[in-house]
């Protein structure tokens, strides 16, 4: 198997990075469920000056507001477990364990249609760099896993 160790833990640091940007998000949904969020969201609309009582902000305070304490702590705990898997494998990936490697590529490879499919219809340059990223991941873990030997053999 020919690949460089520096690409694997590459792909490790990506997704540990996920797994630190996933635990973020679950300490601040856990931070805010016990909290009134209509009145968090109505001063963030009113710090970023815009009117409480027009269109747009109401119906932003009107959809944090209707959100349960349950449902944000059903979500930090979603948050939590995908902290979890993101850390496993990039540990897995640092240490350069096969099944890792195969985690790496399927996971990877699942989410291929649905950023395909956000690129295609909600156009972004985030969505392309996103889309991008995760082929060369996909791409790179499959020549990891399946390398081609170039080799010319004689009889």
């Amino acid at each position: 198997m020919v690949h460089s160790g520096k690409g694997i833990r590459a792909v490790a640091v990506l997704e540990a990075s996920k797994g630190i940007l996933a635990l973020i998000v679950a300490l601040g949904l856990h931070v805010y469920a016990g909290q009134n969020l209509s009145l968090l969201a109505s001063e963030l609309v009113t710090h970023l000056h815009l009117n409480p009582a027009s269109h747009y902000p109401n119906i932003f305070i009107a959809a944090i507001g209707s959100i349960s304490p349950s449902s944000l702590s059903l979500l930090s705990l979603g948050a939590v477990a995908y902290t979890l898997i993101r850390f496993i494998e990039a540990y897995g990936l640092w240490c350069n364990k096969r099944w890792t490697q195969w985690f790496a590529l399927v996971s990877g490879a699942i989410y291929l249609p649905f950023e395909l499919y956000e690129m295609i219809n909600h156009f972004s340059v985030l969505s392309v760099i996103v889309l991008l990223i995760n082929l060369a991941i996909v791409l790179y873990m499959y020549r990891v896993l399946f390398p081609q030997d170039t080799s010319i053999k004689c009889q």
